[in-house]
């Protein structure tokens, strides 16, 4: 009888939740077939973890707060959203056109006359930015996913606190999960205590309630710091040092980060700005200012930005466009490859049509999960004429599409179902021979790191590892 209510209860609890899965219009096929055969051959467990990572929506509540402070954020931003009718014809290859409007998101359109400069490495990027942070006069704001209590951490807490004891406004957050250390540690709390403005992003307070109607690891995923409302920050780094102590064994991790003058600016400092309203309920800070200025010569570029409050499959639509318009070669670099169908499709057919596709992947990651899953793509990619790289020195955390040598897109965003559904990101996407060329170049520098993977070599791995990784690779949709 025991074994007989059991079963029962199983099956009414795998109906239960198979209808639920049945009635999410918003979730893939493949999503949608791995979640109910997960249910229904890992009994319970499967239904926990489809409890605390199955649903997706931060709830109604909050999808209406976004577009409530969006509405209110293009008001005040008056021309800084940029503007992709005015300012691409003209400035931009008609062939390259679709891509910026394609990376239209929350209103951010195409600005005109940018300029960046491309870090060397993870030290002087540090360097740099506490030197802009020491040298504010008006304004600091700062974002990111993951601030460790590290040499990288303490330096920039440290320099936020001069700057806010000499009269600078200093507002800045931090992930509730990757930085949930940091935001109870001692410099948090001297951040504030120096007059620094503070909250978390999706702070981790209310479980059961996040359990019940959303989900543990949506995240904040970004990277932003705005200096004075003229100098702003976009690249893969966060706050911590390349060493990355709590995962000290796949170090360094290799980072890239542009620093950006221009209309971009004001682009980052709304982005900022929504994050704010969204996470702490206060005001717009008044010192945010869209001042940037156009600069003689500078290039086009807009600032994108998606998250799980975001038009549905922006990014990987962009990933694909960006792969469409492409004529010779396409070079990119990512941490982590889970990809959708769309996003693999676009890889294989603009490699099945002639155009140089190079990908570049960490040799040892972080994720065993996500290495099994990456693997288990190698073998289609490379039968398309995909080249394969895997770099040796660190693990290669840098985010870069380069195509054509012409056109970048560069920032938080991995290519993988996690950038794609559940974190909210930040990325440029520029029209410049120059920067590309120097993007471009650096990726060069990370092939000359890496080990080449061939198709003999995939097919020589041995059955066991071609079984685990297509098993992982199964239930990708669901990570």
């Amino acid at each position: 009888m025991l074994i007989q209510g059991l079963a029962i209860v199983h099956a009414l609890v795998v109906i239960v939740f198979s209808i639920r899965v049945l009635l999410r219009d918003n979730l893939s096929s493949a999503a949608r077939l791995a979640w109910i055969m997960f249910m229904l051959f890992v009994p319970y467990a499967g239904v926990i973890l489809y409890l605390l990572f199955g649903e997706i929506s931060l709830g109604r509540t909050v999808h209406q707060r976004h577009d409530e402070i969006f509405a209110k954020l293009r008001s005040m931003a008056a021309g800084s959203l940029g503007s992709c009718e005015q300012n691409l014809d003209g400035n931009v290859e008609t062939e390259y056109q679709t891509a910026f409007r394609a990376a239209s998101v929350d209103g951010f359109e195409t600005t005109l006359g940018n300029k960046a400069e491309l870090l060397a490495d993870a030290a002087t990027a540090r360097s740099r930015l506490i030197e802009d942070i020491d040298n504010a006069t008006e304004s600091v704001q700062c974002l990111y996913y993951i601030w460790l209590d590290d040499n990288t951490g303490r330096s920039v807490a440290e320099a936020l606190i001069r700057a806010s004891r000499r009269g600078v406004a200093v507002h800045a957050m931090a992930d509730g999960l990757g930085s949930r250390k940091f935001v109870r540690s001692k410099y948090w709390h001297a951040m504030r205590d120096a007059g620094v403005k503070l909250t978390v992003a999706l702070p981790m307070k209310w479980v059961i309630d996040t359990i019940l109607f959303s989900r543990l690891d949506l995240r904040n995923h970004r990277k932003i710091t705005v200096i004075d409302s003229c100098i702003t920050w976009c690249g893969s780094q966060n706050c911590a040092d390349p060493e990355f102590l709590v995962k000290a064994k796949y170090g360094p991790w290799v980072d890239i980060m542009l620093r950006l003058k221009g209309p971009v600016v004001a682009q980052n400092q709304l982005l900022f700005a929504s994050d704010w309203l969204l996470n702490s309920g206060a005001e717009v800070p008044e010192s945010i200012e869209m001042k940037a200025q156009e600069i003689e010569g500078g290039f086009p570029a807009q600032i994108f930005a998606d998250g799980p409050t975001d038009r549905r499959g922006a990014t990987p639509q962009l990933f694909a466009t960006l792969l469409t318009l492409a004529r010779k070669e396409v070079v990119i670099s990512t941490p982590y490859f889970v990809p959708n169908s769309t996003v693999l499709d676009a890889i294989c057919a603009a490699a099945s049509r002639a155009v140089d596709v190079t990908m570049i992947f960490p040799k040892r990651n972080d994720s065993w999960v996500v290495a099994a899953v990456s693997h288990g793509y190698y073998r289609q990619l490379l039968e398309h004429g995909v080249k394969i790289f895997e770099f040796r020195d660190g693990l290669l955390h840098a985010k870069t599409f380069t195509a054509d040598r012409r056109l970048s897109f560069i920032g938080s965003t991995n290519l993988d179902l996690r950038s794609f559904d559940l974190n909210y990101e930040n990325d440029i996407l520029l029209r410049d021979d120059e920067m590309t060329q120097l993007i471009y170049d650096r990726q060069q520098e990370y092939i000359a790191q890496s080990d080449s993977v061939t198709l003999e070599d995939v097919i020589a791995w041995p059955y066991h590892r071609r079984i685990w990784n297509n098993i992982v690779a199964t239930i990708g949709p669901i990570l």
